[in-house]
């Protein structure tokens, strides 16, 4: 099975903190030494990465279906080899129903943590499948959340959008199958971020049961090598095997079965 090791050019949309910047750094020292290409908002730590050697990007892809598609458009001409995206970007809000709802927040973090993810894949998979059909392996990497199989009250809206994700990522694998452009999902656990310093009130308190950044990339680098579809961890890894198993199977039968129904 193809792996991330196959890929020559990587875009990290998403690299200037967190997850996304510490495996856009990994990968960018892989010995096949691809081209990575990190993506994000903040032109200062950007310009912290193309000190290491890394193509950046200054964009937002909390944005409209007309800027995604110019993004998709300019960088597939800039890169016409990509052929490996890893989606990183996200935010999260707490909310609950007896406070006020700020619906600027609700449709930022629904916009950003899926409708932009699916809106750029669809952009892309023309590119993706010309690359796979002359032979280049291609891959989708979104990161979802252990929220998104259970999820924690006090995000309930950042647990839905990551569940749908989460839901259009397996279909998005079962629908690809076959063509030679690959889905690998990685699914953090509670990780040491400036995503929660947005939304604790207590960032010392969540502080002491997130596992380390530099343990988690390293980790979660080695089960990309290893080309799993999955990549669950630590109690994201729990609720996986416990409510997850098997359900990528089920997923393939329905499709099959809705084919030999059209086709009958």
């Amino acid at each position: 099975m193809p792996t991330i090791d196959d890929s020559k050019c990587i875009l990290v949309i998403g690299a200037t903190s967190g997850i996304g910047r510490a495996l856009a750094q990994r990968i960018a020292k892989l010995p096949n030494k691809p081209q990575v290409i990190a993506v994000g908002r903040r032109q200062e730590r950007l310009d912290e990465l193309a000190t290491e050697g890394l193509e950046t990007i200054q964009f937002d892809v909390d944005t409209d279906t007309e800027s995604l598609k110019a993004f998709v458009e300019r960088t597939v001409v800039a890169y016409p080899k990509l052929d490996t995206i890893i989606f990183s970007a996200g935010v999260q809000y707490e909310s609950n129903p007896i406070t006020p709802l700020n619906f600027d927040r609700l449709r930022s973090e629904f916009n950003l943590n899926y409708l932009s993810v699916v809106t750029i894949i669809n952009l892309i998979v023309p590119h993706f499948s010309k690359l796979a059909a002359g032979g280049q392996p291609c891959f989708f990497i979104p990161i979802t959340s252990g929220l998104a199989i259970l999820p924690g009250a006090w995000v309930a809206n950042y647990c839905a959008t990551k569940a749908a994700l989460h839901n259009y990522t397996m279909s998005l694998r079962v629908q690809l199958e076959g063509q030679n452009i690959h889905v690998m999902e990685i699914i953090p656990p509670l990780v040491e971020s400036e995503l929660h310093e947005r939304s604790s009130a207590n960032v010392e308190r969540v502080s002491k049961v997130w596992i380390p950044l530099d343990k988690y990339a390293d980790e979660t680098l080695e089960a990309l090598q290893k080309g799993e579809a999955h990549i669950p961890t630590s109690m994201s890894k729990i609720a996986f095997d416990r409510h997850e198993e098997g359900k990528l199977d089920w997923v393939r039968q329905f499709l099959q079965q809705q084919k030999k129904s059209e086709s009958g």
